[in-house]
């Protein structure tokens, strides 16, 4: 049998007009483990059947006003009380057939006056046991249920994690598949062109190599060893960025001189490209910024421009506002649409349809990073057809040094 002591005690309603009846009751059924409720008419007694959860209510048959089985009838009809167990009580002897007319009102037991008082604490005892064992089912239908909905949590869950840990397998695949793709480029074109040159010489044809050729030989060497040392760079930053060690380093930068210089160094990767690389820089702003990042958000917007930009001219610019300096990047490609917009500053993501144009996709995520990084912002404005223009905000004064933490020497860097 269970055990109610470590539950809330049970409560048991007593209704009778004679209160020496209710003590006499009360007295009877009191035990620790039960809170007993008197009420001496019907209307009491329903206030508090509406207000409490009863195990039992023990109803007088012969009450003025509501009788026992009119306060029964109600009961049956009220949702929260229909389903608490009857025990009727009456002095009238059994010839009066008030039995009958109790079990047709939903009564569960009939008690004649006087009442025994063993009959009277097993019945009440059962019921109170019935009703903990009801309570104890509910709570572990309850426990039951959480337990159902937890694990259908989790497997939700599991399931999310699975579908997110096969997308990061096939990401790690296509990367790995793009950046073998990426550097065989330039290294097939190294190995064909030394085996020429090796062919040249092992025929003896050392007289080809003159100045002209070893400068245009250099130049097409340099071009291919810097495209792969890029994609090293790029790869190298995307690892300290997700393990917190890519450092910012704030210093007084002149960003027009900056400008300048980056394109000045584009010029020939911009012709190359059928473009012209204009800046537009009225007067210099100074800020503290970390000038080799600086320099490298610059360079990789360009050279996304260049690589989009169908060969048309690009224009840079750079402006004061309230929040500080601001640098665009106008080009008049093909534009981005807008679906691709919202995903372009993430990892691995290259403007659809333009797989073609190479690299990895890192581009403009680090370059998103290394922006946040100073405390600025970035966003890019385009239509189809009409070019994008990329704007960077920048504050004047950059966030502090270890904005994403702080990272090895950046001489470690590999430098084309």
């Amino acid at each position: 049998m269970l055990n109610n002591n470590n539950n809330d005690p049970a409560k048991i309603l007593i209704v009778d007009d004679l209160p020496e009846n209710l003590l006499a009751l009360d007295a009877l059924i009191r035990q620790e483990d039960r809170i007993i409720f008197q009420a001496s008419c019907g209307v009491d007694a329903l206030a508090l059947l509406l207000e409490h959860d009863f195990a039992l209510a023990i109803l007088d048959v012969q009450m003025p006003g509501m009788n026992g089985f009119e306060l029964a009838e109600l009961m049956r009809g009220t949702e929260k009380t229909h389903h608490i167990p009857i025990v009727f009580v009456s002095a009238a002897g059994k010839e009066s057939n008030y039995a009958f007319k109790g079990y047709e009102s939903g009564a569960v037991d009939f008690l004649y006056k006087p009442l025994d008082i063993h009959a009277v604490k097993s019945k009440v005892h059962v019921f109170v046991e019935l009703y903990c064992q009801r309570r104890e089912a509910r709570r572990q239908l309850q426990a039951l249920e959480q337990s159902r909905q937890a694990q259908e949590a989790l497997v939700q869950q599991l399931q999310t994690a699975q579908g997110e840990l096969q997308g990061a397998i096939r990401m790690r695949d296509d990367f790995m598949s793009v950046v073998a793709h990426e550097l065989c480029t330039p290294l097939n074109t190294l190995f064909l062109d030394s085996q020429v040159r090796k062919l040249q010489l092992d025929r003896g044809n050392s007289a080809i190599f003159d100045a002209t050729y070893l400068q245009k030989m250099v130049a097409r060497d340099q071009r291919q060893i810097q495209s792969m040392v890029n994609l090293i760079n790029d790869m190298q930053d995307v690892a300290r960025i997700r393990s917190n060690r890519l450092s910012i380093r704030p210093h007084p930068v002149e960003l027009s001189t900056l400008l300048a210089r980056v394109v000045d160094n584009l010029s020939h990767q911009a012709a190359a490209a059928g473009s012209t690389i204009t800046l537009h820089a009225e007067q210099p702003i100074t800020g503290h910024w970390d000038e080799f990042r600086i320099e490298q958000v610059v360079i990789n917007l360009l050279t996304n421009t260049l690589r989009y930009g169908n060969g048309k001219p690009v224009d840079v610019s750079l402006t004061t506002t309230a929040e500080g300096a601001s640098i665009a990047v106008r080009d008049q490609g093909k534009g981005i649409s807008a679906q691709d917009q919202q995903r372009i500053f993430e990892q691995f993501e290259r403007v659809a349809g333009n797989d073609h144009a190479g690299g990895l996709g890192l581009g403009l995520f680090i370059t998103r990073q290394l922006v946040e990084a100073h405390g600025g912002s970035i966003s890019v404005q385009s239509q189809l057809g009409e070019g994008s223009v990329f704007t960077v905000t920048l504050p004047l004064a950059a966030a502090a040094e270890t904005a994403l933490g702080r990272s090895a020497p950046e001489h470690e860097k590999i430098v084309g």
